[in-house]
């Protein structure tokens, strides 16, 4: 059963998202809150496996409550950001601050469930309709960290290759077609990247790799 904690500032729409969610039959809500310091104090008590999290709330910033959540829980729950506009500023902090996901609020009941379970199950997400602008814009907006060189040579030639492919939105198997190996090869490279890197999921892989150089623009290819 996936746990899951509601954090948003209006009552109706924690009440929505938990009929949505509850219906689906393999999530369960363990808990609400209305501010991000209550967000911090019910993930420390109740340890979610996703938190749904809105980003502004007069009861406390869901930014500041993403990193405080992130950094202080082991292991962390994955962190869904809930949005009412698409390239909204708070989006691009939300992925600096290490969220795996977005959701559009007016997003389709099915959709919800399906990006907590993707989070639940190590998948980063971010809602199909704005992918690439997000990526693309968040990439112009953000110059390469300093370190990146030395974090960049703890990875393999064919990582590198990968996680480049996966920045630039091509899925498991396109990158396997790309570099003429099985999927399964793909999974094993990109889990060990992961690793080296101390990435949570692909989305977050996606926004080392910008962050740290390994992807000038967004290029073209499949949705990731």
């Amino acid at each position: 059963m996936i746990r899951v904690l509601l954090v948003d500032d209006q009552a109706v729409v924690r009440a929505g998202f938990r009929v949505i969610l509850e219906e689906a039959g393999d999530i369960t809500v363990v808990g609400e809150a209305g501010g991000g310091r209550e967000a911090l104090q019910q993930a420390r008590r109740l340890r979610p496996d996703v938190i749904c999290m809105d980003v502004r709330m007069p009861g406390g910033d869901g930014l500041a409550a993403t990193r405080a959540v992130l950094a202080e829980l082991e292991p962390a729950p994955a962190v869904l950001v809930v949005t009412t506009f698409d390239l909204d500023e708070y989006v691009f902090g939300a992925l600096e601050a290490g969220a795996s996901g977005f959701v559009l609020k007016d997003t389709d009941p099915d959709e919800l469930v399906a990006a907590v379970r993707r989070l639940a199950a190590g998948f980063g997400l971010v809602d199909h309709s704005v992918t690439r602008r997000v990526i693309a814009e968040f990439a112009r907006r953000r110059r390469p960290v300093p370190d990146g060189a030395a974090s960049l040579a703890a990875l393999t030639g064919r990582e590198t290759e990968i996680v480049r492919l996966l920045a630039r939105g091509f899925s498991n198997a396109e990158i396997a077609a790309e570099l003429v190996v099985e999927t399964s090869t793909v999974k094993s490279h990109l889990g060990r990247a992961m690793s080296k890197i101390g990435t949570r999921d692909r989305l977050q892989t996606v926004v080392w790799a910008y962050q740290h150089g390994l992807v000038a623009e967004r290029g073209s290819g499949g949705a990731s």
